[in-house]
């Protein structure tokens, strides 16, 4: 897409602080970043979401996930680690170009990632699992 900001640092149209890259994907440093070495795992083939996403890229994608998360992970000791993927507004998506959260995560660095548990009751539970089978 002739618009999408990540299509153009994905394809090199736009400097990036570039970490990994192969034929399909760009990884590079957030510049608003939640912890030190966030990084984004971004497709050179602009696809708007998961749903879009070709399985054997997403696939690719995975793979690609661990390999720089692991490279993260060791040079930037790291003591945990956050992959994350939001898909559409209400979730937290603010550039609709797929796109995976690599974020180091490092003793006293104030993010809170995650969300509060909910308590639902076992028929609660029972309702899903039955919508879903």
């Amino acid at each position: 897409m002739s618009d999408c900001i990540f299509c153009k640092i994905a394809n090199g149209e736009i400097p990036s602080r570039t970490v990994y890259e192969d034929e399909d994907f760009r990884a590079f440093l957030d510049m608003g970043p939640a912890a030190k070495g966030h990084t984004l795992l971004v497709p050179k083939a602009h696809y708007a979401n998961l749903f879009e996403m070709p399985d054997a890229l997403l696939e690719k994608t995975g793979r690609t996930a661990k390999k720089v998360a692991a490279m993260l992970k060791e040079k930037l000791s790291a003591e945990g680690f956050n992959v994350v993927q939001n898909n559409g507004e209400l979730a937290g998506q603010t550039v609709f170009h797929f796109h995976v959260h690599l974020i180091p995560r490092y003793t006293d660095d104030g993010q809170k990632i995650g969300w509060k548990p909910g308590k639902p009751t076992d028929a609660e539970l029972d309702e899903v699992l039955a919508k879903l089978k």
